[in-house]
């Protein structure tokens, strides 16, 4: 066995070659950004008026007037009008341009209109307020999103702003989501009393399809031969491959010698941490495969504390650590890292962990109890409340 540590550095040695795609930017929230994002004019692109009332020219206000003749309005999206007499106003609204010969926005809170004169109600005016000047949030040809960002609604807003209708983001290798195992049946089946039916291909899918991957489902049967033949079909297809299932040391675990024989080269094979010991993982030139173990927690905890941060990382280049504060003390014997299930609060600024351990790697039912795991260091076996350790979250 090798420890977490050693099995973290050989997975990220290994990125996969990420390819660019353009989508709709309505489909682009959550992927990864894979071109500059310019600003295509000024932000905004004229003087635009912020509030609801009248504008004017402050040298009127400042040599005393405080009674404004009408000379027309100006609304959101027409051509801009002019003052004619520097002692008038203009009626706006919020959005505007900004009326050639004006330079304040009083709000129609502060004035009272009548007989198309406004009347000031305040004497508190300052110049040039209630505008947003022409370029004050960009400039023409700026950057706005540089590459390497996780796309969310507000930087779709942007895209559209800049009258982008599709954008190049990274493409996701092309996945398969394998599960063996003659006891597993289909989830629309009545299982019979030593039949289970398939959940851990689902909750593998679908956690990938959180971070935008679409993936394929296979299930495989513990026959060598099928075995054989389904994974060099699968390997001619896809890129990354993950495994649920048949990689402990029982004699129906035929996946890590059939992936051997074709063509991945083993990198390791079982960690010392507790759930998911058999993990395994081999790589290709075109390949990276995970065979994680069978155990529902196991493939969970596997999934979000090794493939999630490969994946990203080959995505964006980089990966964030986030951590949680053990909330009550915890034990653990032996020599193992540990993925210890909690559930999380924010109390005080701070990322308090609960702990939760459920009855084994087999009791995925708990998981519903919880939002994720810390990682307890193999060198301790006995855990104060207050320190803080690695958390992998797997809710938003």
């Amino acid at each position: 066995m090798i420890p977490v540590s050693e099995a973290t550095s050989i997975i990220q040695s290994h990125s996969i070659e990420t390819l660019k795609e353009e989508i709709a930017i309505q489909c682009a929230s959550g992927r990864i950004l894979r071109e500059e994002v310019k600003a295509d004019r000024d932000f905004p692109p004229f003087d635009r008026v912020t509030m609801d009332g009248i504008a004017i020219n402050y040298q009127a206000y400042k040599k005393g007037v405080r009674k404004y003749p009408v000379e027309g309005i100006q609304a959101a999206g027409e051509q801009t009008k002019k003052l004619i007499n520097s002692d008038s106003c203009i009626e706006v609204m919020t959005g505007a341009m900004l009326p050639v010969g004006t330079d304040t926005i009083i709000r129609y809170e502060d004035i009272e209109i009548k007989d198309q004169v406004a009347t000031l109600l305040i004497q508190d005016i300052q110049e040039n307020q209630n505008i947003h000047t022409q370029g004050q949030d960009a400039k023409r040809n700026e950057i706005l999103i540089a590459p390497g960002i996780t796309l969310s609604p507000a930087e779709v807003a942007l895209l559209a702003s800049v009258g982008k209708k599709t954008v190049m983001v990274s493409s996701f290798p092309k996945t398969a989501i394998i599960s063996t195992g003659d006891e597993l049946i289909p989830v629309d089946l009545i299982p019979l009393p030593y039949q289970i039916r398939r959940s851990n291909s689902y909750a593998l899918q679908a956690a990938l399809l959180e971070l935008g991957c679409q993936a394929d489902q296979y299930h495989i049967p513990d026959q060598p031969e099928i075995l054989e033949t389904e994974v060099k079909k699968i390997l001619a297809h896809y890129q990354l491959i993950i495994f649920s299932g048949g990689v402990s040391k029982g004699k129906f675990d035929f996946v890590p010698q059939t992936l051997e024989r074709n063509g991945i080269q083993k990198r390791f094979h079982q960690v010392s941490q507790k759930p998911g010991k058999p993990l395994w993982f081999g790589t290709s030139s075109n390949h990276v495969v995970f065979a994680l173990p069978g155990n529902p927690v196991s493939t969970y905890m596997c999934f979000y504390r090794y493939i999630k941060p490969w994946l990203l990382k080959s995505l964006t280049g980089s990966t964030k650590q986030s951590t949680a504060i053990l909330a009550k003390d915890f034990s653990f014997k032996p020599p193992l890292t540990y993925f210890l299930q909690v559930s999380v609060q924010l109390e005080q600024g701070q990322l308090k962990a609960y702990p939760s351990a459920g009855g084994g790697s087999g009791d995925f039912a708990n998981l519903k109890d919880v939002d994720g795991f810390i990682e307890l260091p193999a060198q301790t076996s006995d855990f104060k409340a207050g320190q803080a350790f690695n958390y992998y979250s797997f809710r938003k």
